[in-house]
């Protein structure tokens, strides 16, 4: 890009390789995060472009929003903030319903957030300088208003096509890529937690169900972990039938008899309105949030402020570290998980999505990826489909596109899971 007196921002790198904007009316530099050249003269761009026409780019943010979600244009920062609440456990909790009762804060909590200005949040500025809000704050909780979840902590993932797969980094797994149309869905929030996994389990175990691994949880609010693939399938079957709804794995080609027990390559009802694993098609498309051809949830870098994984700079351009393990969560024995939804959520408000646990899918693991509508993976195989990395592995593992596979009877402590439903609950 040139660099035009006539643009705002202007672009410049750093000794470290990194680039950064510089605002040339206020002097205030800040990083993008990037070393890529071209990816930082696209953001830098797009900031000047922002910058010409910012009156108009809101009213078409304000206009697209209250399209796709009427009910968007009344929901105020206190609906929004409750619904954060309700997805999160012990401290994280009590964290944003003390945000509640700041007195700065309750200057925008009856505002609709789509038409909150920077002049109102300016004036939840307290006399010491501070803001009620903080920034992360801000963006978490209006990622939590531009979704739509159920009261049992779901999100909806809208219908569309999407480009499976990318084509950034060569990457084999990632490659071809495929077009693919996914019909809409609920999505668990956040991945399923030790407390939410032993509620069922209990239930379960109580109903004539029987597990070969009762799961492990390095906390409550922590990933449950070690278990293997069909004690998911398992979970979610009891999850079912404890909510009142309709189991979909069965051993019969009959669908009469539910999966209670046992390891054996289930039948699957889809037209049943039951809790099941996700389809490998339906877990990309909700991985990215709504982003096209970004290495990740939120964007094409990642560092240890936004994902629990291991670092390994020199190995990856697109990682900007630190290296090792995420030192937030590195104590005490393994596995090194954080609780679910520590980090900001992606566009669909779907939280850990890159990093923390590996996560079970439907699909036996097939080459390449099935295209056209609601693929469904091959019809037989020997190892079940891994997605979205965990705390041991490295950036490239936790990429949107990144596919794993494992032996479905083997249960591991860096592998997790997430239930889906279909719409229309």
């Amino acid at each position: 890009m040139a660099d035009d007196m006539k643009s705002r921002f202007r672009l410049f790198q750093r000794g470290t390789g990194i680039f950064f904007s510089e605002d040339r009316a206020t002097g205030v530099q800040a990083s993008l995060r990037t070393r890529d050249p071209r990816e930082a003269e696209r953001l830098i761009n797009a900031r000047n472009e922002a910058q010409d026409q910012p009156g108009f780019a809101l009213q078409m943010a304000r206009t697209y929003l209250a399209a796709a979600d009427p009910t968007l244009t009344k929901r105020t920062w206190r609906f929004a903030i409750e619904e954060l609440i309700n997805t999160k456990h012990g401290e994280n909790a009590l964290r944003w319903q003390r945000a509640t009762k700041d007195r700065a804060y309750k200057k925008v909590l009856d505002l609709p957030i789509i038409e909150t200005r920077a002049d109102h949040l300016l004036g939840a500025v307290g006399s010491n300088g501070t803001i009620g809000v903080s920034v992360p704050m801000f963006y978490r909780v209006l990622g939590a208003a531009a979704t739509n979840p159920t009261t049992n902590g779901m999100a909806l993932i809208p219908a569309g096509t999407f480009t499976m797969g990318d084509s950034l980094d060569g990457e084999v797994d990632a490659i071809p890529n495929v077009t693919v149309n996914v019909s809409a869905f609920y999505m668990d929030v956040n991945l399923v937690s030790y407390s939410q996994w032993l509620s069922v389990y209990s239930w379960a175990t109580e109903h004539g169900y029987g597990f070969v691994n009762a799961g492990s949880g390095k906390a409550a609010n922590h990933p449950v972990q070690t278990v293997d693939w069909y004690d998911c399938v398992k979970w979610c079957n009891a999850r079912s039938q404890q909510a009142g709804e309709t189991p979909v794995y069965f051993t019969d080609a009959g669908l009469t008899q539910v999966y209670t027990s046992g390891e054996v390559t289930p039948y699957l009802n889809w037209s049943a309105k039951g809790y099941r694993l996700p389809t490998e098609a339906e877990w990309e498309k909700a991985a990215r949030g709504g982003l096209s051809g970004q290495r990740f949830p939120w964007g094409n870098v990642i560092n240890e402020s936004l994902a629990n994984y291991y670092g390994k700079t020199v190995d990856f351009s697109y990682d900007l570290g630190p290296n090792g393990l995420n030192a937030a969560f590195a104590s005490g024995a393994q596995p090194y998980t954080s609780p679910v939804g520590y980090f900001a959520a992606n566009g669909y408000g779907l939280y850990d999505m890159a990093g923390n646990v590996f996560e079970w899918c439907w699909d036996w693991i097939g080459t390449p990826y099935a295209g056209g509508t609601d693929p469904r993976g091959p019809e037989s195989g020997s190892y079940r489909v891994l997605r979205g990395g965990n705390w041991g592995y490295n950036a490239n593992d936790c990429r949107a596109a990144n596919r794993f596979n494992f032996d479905p009877a083997v249960s591991y402590y860096g592998i997790g899971f997430r239930s889906v439903l279909p719409s229309g609950q």
